[in-house]
């Protein structure tokens, strides 16, 4: 089971990770302790692996900032739902294997409610309801499976969609 965090439209990335955070002013290592630490102090303390962030429009929007979706990575977040995203987040959190899935499902779920992800068939089983979620593309799939962009390029030693080459 995974837990209900519920934001409202347009979160930025400064709210998900203020810039005094920064992997640079701190450390990565301690990137888990900061997420949404002044937008809900709570998060950071009470966040646990596999736990779902549903959101309004526009999540991750503001500064380009990497160790936004990180931070988010790092905690363990199963995925992330919202209607969508601001384009340089949804890179980002691509290239870290963060699922993404473009849905609105504010309406439908609370902040706290347990539910359970069934990432390989895209699917959130809440108590009053079971949501399909968007399939993503293969690609997307595949830096999944490995966990993140750079481990796909390790393994296959090319980017998804890049034709393998003749030996």
């Amino acid at each position: 089971m995974a837990r209900v965090w519920l934001f409202g439209a347009d979160v930025d990335t400064d709210q998900i990770l203020p810039g005094r955070y920064a992997p640079y002013m701190t450390t990565e290592a301690e990137l888990g302790k900061y997420p949404f630490i002044e937008a809900r102090p709570e998060f950071a303390r009470e966040v646990k692996p596999g736990d779902i962030i549903v959101a309004g429009k526009n999540f991750g929007c503001g500064s380009s900032r990497e160790y936004a979706p990180k931070a988010l990575k790092v905690v363990g977040i199963g995925a992330i739902i919202a209607p969508s995203f601001a384009r340089i987040f949804f890179r980002n959190a691509l290239a870290l294997g963060l699922p993404l899935f473009e849905i609105d499902l504010t309406g439908k779920l609370q902040d706290g409610e347990q539910v359970t992800l069934v990432l390989e068939k895209y699917r959130l089983v809440a108590s009053r309801g079971t949501y399909d979620l968007p399939a993503p593309p293969d690609f997307v799939r595949e830096i999944w499976r490995e966990g993140n962009l750079v481990e796909y390029y390790r393994k296959y030693k090319r980017f998804p969609g890049q034709p393998v080459e003749a030996r």
